[in-house]
């Protein structure tokens, strides 16, 4: 699984309904979506993209559309470990409406959403095999409740090299995430698609890059990345052996 999103959607109502009737995006009200969203931020609009590929921006954009009734941002800023604390702007933007977020990250199995009504948190969850449940508030939704009761349990190749231990969670976080953002949001990024999803790859998103004036510079930030990639070793490429393991494509 090669799933990240960093997802927030506001609505009127039931999120994949209205995602379903959803046109091209005007880029007045969806500008002055970002401007009160990002107050004081320094806002330039940018390349757009699509809902089906645009839910995981590259660091420092942010993709937004604004419709009648519902309106949604991808920001890797709304990816938190726990969505309790978005900050109150964000949720206070929900007044009278229902506010979803969805945000994981494959390469850390990680899984985090929360839904609002009306500005109050009914649930939220954020978990992942490393960190464990960090954030659980609310009635399970109908949609997780399969992977409670045990009946989709974790099935995760061991690394070469490692001992065949259990997943430390009774379930995949990404497993959920999809699930959870075809529920909450009508689509999904990996898997089967139905013949009722959103198709997520029509929906035009505008582009905008937002700058905190009091944050990091973003020069700074890419200056420190690179830096970071030139530190790794060379990458190692693994293939599916014929027991069903990995193996290092090296020692094939």
């Amino acid at each position: 699984m090669g799933a990240k999103t960093g997802l927030l959607v506001y609505a009127d109502g039931d999120v994949p309904g209205l995602l379903r009737q959803v046109g091209a995006a005007d880029l007045e009200p969806t500008s002055l979506m970002m401007r009160r969203l990002y107050p004081g931020c320094e806002i330039e609009e940018c390349e757009g993209s699509f809902l089906g590929e645009g839910v995981y921006p590259p660091d420092g954009t942010t993709y937004g559309a604004s419709w009648s009734g519902v309106e949604l941002v991808c920001d890797q800023r709304v990816m938190i470990d726990l969505p309790s604390r978005l900050p109150e702007h964000f949720v206070a933007a929900s007044a009278g409406r229902r506010l979803v977020l969805h945000a994981m990250h494959s390469v850390v199995d990680w899984l985090a959403f929360a839904v609002w009504e009306d500005g109050q948190l009914i649930r939220s969850l954020s978990l992942s095999p490393d960190s464990g449940i960090m954030e659980n508030i609310g009635e399970q939704l109908p949609f997780e409740r399969p992977y409670w009761a045990g009946d989709r349990p974790a099935d995760v190749i061991p690394w070469p090299g490692e001992e065949e231990e259990p997943y430390a969670l009774a379930f995949h976080p990404l497993e959920l995430g999809e699930d959870a953002l075809r529920a909450l949001c009508g689509f999904i990024q990996e898997g089967y698609p139905e013949s009722d999803d959103v198709d997520a790859d029509s929906i035009g998103l505008h582009g905008f890059r937002v700058r905190d004036p009091h944050g990091p510079d973003p020069a700074e930030k890419e200056e420190a990345r690179r830096r970071a990639i030139e530190a790794m070793g060379p990458p190692r490429i693994y293939s599916m052996g014929p027991d069903g393991l990995l193996v290092e494509r090296d020692s094939l």
